[in-house]
């Protein structure tokens, strides 16, 4: 146990900041701004060090009781009342951008205020206990590679957790053994109709049926263990954000997955679909079928050619952010309009900076895909100046 010390603020990553005795940077997990508290080292750096909280002298007044004993593994922002959690989320945002020398005003953060039982994808470890002889669904412990066994996890939809119970009731009927297995992946769908299993050590991940959602009044099929937004509810608030925004007959969605941006807000446009990951190029030619859209099979920065000045161009990279190749076409070529979608404002924050000097940013929201998570979803509206 070290020394108290004096928590300032949360920073990008979820973590908040302190100072240590010796004056090295702290990250802290279990903590929030203003707090003093006692903490554990996890990780040791040249100039700063990660810990966990572990004794809260004096308390924030927007601390509250976390839900789910896991939830340093899962959800560690349940510490936190859930206003207080659309707060800090806005000021990242904010900051992020001001750190690469943008100004803007304090987004509005988007939710439909179901901040538990809202995830349908999770992935469960499974822990073998000794004493019992029994498995256990189980999460690794944060900063460590330590399996911790669960009783109750909160921020998947019950469907996902009751299936989880039945299928490592079974193994344990069955006299199975944990090792056997790298883990339970689950996915459902808004019916609540579950699908995926168990992935077993040393063989190739299974083939799982597929699964069906209906957003913004059109059905796409997709794979449990394939790409698909987690919280379909919130993703919706942002596809009609998206919809306001397209303004150009001809569209070109990049990074496009199976398909569900581009599909849902321009569908009776000249569209144009780019995806690379080859089970994902599948669902997003079945997805297009009987739509007259063009799905692509390459990596977004590989077909720069079809970028043009008279379009609106969807990104929704991955956390990498956009390839610095297209970032350098857009900048060229200027199409009039660029809507970005973000799962990293970080990245977002870079990406956008060069393209300034062409572009306005005419819309900025926040969207929580995942409460009591860090997790920010950002979108940003770029008009051609």
């Amino acid at each position: 146990m070290m020394e108290p010390t004096r928590v300032s603020n949360l920073v990008p990553g979820g973590e908040a900041i302190a100072t240590c005795s010796d004056g090295k940077k702290l990250f802290l997990w279990n903590a929030l701004p203003g707090e003093l508290v006692e903490y554990e080292i996890t990780r040791k750096k040249t100039s700063f060090v990660h810990a966990i909280a572990t004794n809260i002298i004096e308390p924030s007044p927007h601390r509250i009781e976390p839900r789910d004993t896991c939830h340093l593994s899962t959800s560690p922002w349940q510490i936190m009342n859930y206003d207080y959690e659309r707060k800090q989320k806005s000021l990242l945002i904010q900051e992020i951008f001001r750190q690469q020398g943008i100004d803007i005003t304090l987004p509005k953060v988007h939710d439909t205020d179901t901040d538990f039982q809202y995830r349908n994808k999770m992935e469960y470890s499974l822990y073998w206990s000794n004493a019992t002889q029994k498995i256990y669904p189980a999460f690794r412990a944060r900063g460590t590679h330590r399996k911790v066994p669960i009783t109750q996890s909160s921020i998947e939809r019950p469907e996902l957790w009751a299936h989880a119970i039945e299928v490592i009731d079974n193994l344990n009927a069955h006299g199975e053994q944990a090792r056997k297995y790298q883990s339970l992946l689950l996915r459902c769908n808004q019916s609540g109709h579950v699908e995926g299993g168990l992935l077993e050590n040393y063989k190739p991940h299974p083939i799982f049926p597929l699964l069906t959602d209906t957003i913004l009044s059109h059905e796409y099929s997709y794979s449990p263990n394939g790409f698909f937004q987690i919280n379909l509810p919130v993703y919706e608030l942002a596809l009609n954000e998206i919809a306001k925004h397209i303004s150009t007959d001809n569209v070109l969605d990049l990074y496009a997955g199976v398909g569900t941006i581009g599909l849902s807000v321009a569908r009776n446009k000249n569209l144009t679909l780019v995806e690379v990951n080859g089970s994902a190029f599948k669902e997003l030619e079945n997805n297009c079928k009987d739509t007259g859209a063009n799905p692509i099979l390459a990596k977004s920065e590989e077909i720069l050619d079809h970028i043009q000045p008279d379009q609106t161009i969807i990104v929704d990279p991955p956390r990498a952010g956009c390839d610095k190749r297209l970032i350098a076409k857009l900048a060229e070529t200027k199409p009039e309009k660029v809507i970005y979608l973000s799962c990293n404002p970080i990245t977002q924050a870079r990406d956008i900076t060069p393209l300034l000097e062409h572009y306005s940013i005419d819309h900025m929201s926040t969207y929580n895909f995942f409460p009591r998570t860090p997790h920010i979803e950002n979108l940003v509206i770029l008009t051609r100046k």
